[in-house]
């Protein structure tokens, strides 16, 4: 039999007498008076502000070199040949010049830069088979239906990598020099390894087993995306392990970013040899670029940023500017407390008497 109710009626579902349950534990109410909040609003104006400083000083002491090449000097000319799509499979190139005022001492970072290319969408998201790039060799015949239209070219052969992140691949080049004040041009060396996230580069990006294959026999029977000039397999001809799904500019791509307007890591100043030991020497330079990135088709903009970073990262300003608005905010509001706390006095005799005088 089961067990008799011990309660019935309409207290049976009344909890139990402890201070738990009716809510009689001791809790702390704290009194909030002018004493108390007022400090603590100039305090946090404060803090705010020392951070704001802070961080607005550390961003400051990064140096950075934007330029902006879509039509820059004989740049337009092969802006002007990318127009017309049947040219894509011609090269052009052209050189831009720029002096860098400053030294940028320590690590020195070389981006490109897009304007008004949203990577963001969903769809040019999902158009892509994580499955192929992490290196499964039936997945190389067979592209998953996530990368329509950009399984298959017209004569049915498998494109490897498929789908539209990879398609759209950035594929500009440059080649960075240094004019010394004796007249002499040195190539500046940089570092093409090292450029992505560790579970990138180890763990969603691997290439098919090549079982005593050459890498271009594994792609065998694919072929590249519509407009890359070269296979997956032969991206970096002077690396021959950078090659593949694991090529470093794929990878980095591959990553898509958050906003329309972008930049992504290129290359990093190697300091192993003279004059660069201790950074880029301020000075004249020239960048000579393979312009093989067409900008037109969605009205964007490219550049090329060479920048120093610290802990905070780069020059990004909004943070430390948060901090000061913030910190403003707050010591206005604290000053108008201040003022209405002084004018009716500590114990409210005065807002007490103007209460009454409205009244009559």
């Amino acid at each position: 039999m089961g067990r008799a109710k011990e309660k019935s009626g309409p207290l049976a579902r009344r909890p139990d007498n402890s201070a738990f349950k009716q809510q009689r534990l001791p809790a702390w109410s704290p009194m909030l008076t002018a004493n108390t909040v007022l400090p603590f609003f100039y305090l946090l104006a404060v803090i705010c502000m020392l951070l704001g400083v802070w961080l607005l000083l550390t961003v400051q002491s990064t140096e950075e070199k934007r330029l902006n090449y879509t039509k820059h000097g004989d740049c337009n000319l092969c802006f002007e040949l990318r127009q017309n799509m049947s040219n894509a499979g011609q090269t052009c190139s052209c050189k831009v010049e720029f002096s860098v005022d400053r030294t940028f001492k320590g690590d020195v970072f070389f981006y490109y830069g897009l304007k008004n290319f949203h990577q963001n969408l969903r769809r040019y998201m999902d158009s892509r088979d994580d499955e192929q790039t992490v290196g499964r060799k039936k997945k190389l015949k067979s592209p998953s239906v996530y990368c329509d239209p950009f399984t298959k070219d017209e004569n049915e052969v498998p494109i490897a990598p498929c789908g539209a992140v990879a398609n759209s691949m950035f594929n500009d080049s440059f080649t960075l020099t240094y004019h010394t004040s004796r007249g002499r041009y040195v190539s500046v060396p940089l570092l093409r390894k090292g450029l992505t996230w560790y579970t990138d580069k180890n763990i969603k990006f691997r290439n098919p087993k090549t079982d005593n294959l050459t890498l271009a026999q594994v792609f065998e029977g694919t072929r590249p995306p519509l407009y890359w000039q070269k296979p997956v397999y032969n991206l970096d001809p002077h690396d021959p392990t950078n090659n593949g799904f694991i090529n470093e500019d794929l990878i980095v791509w591959m990553r898509e970013a958050a906003f329309p307007n972008f930049k992504k890591l290129y290359g990093i100043l190697n300091r192993a040899d003279d004059p660069f030991t201790n950074g880029l020497p301020k000075g004249n330079y020239s960048i000579n670029i393979s312009y093989n990135f067409p900008v037109q088709y969605f009205h964007g903009e490219k550049e090329v940023v060479l920048t120093t970073l610290t802990w905070f990262g780069g020059q990004n300003h909004f943070l430390p500017i948060a901090y000061l608005v913030t910190s403003s905010l707050i010591l206005l509001m604290a000053v108008v407390l201040t003022v209405a706390w002084w004018k009716f006095g500590k114990d409210g005799k005065n807002m007490m008497l103007t209460t009454e005088t409205d009244k009559k």
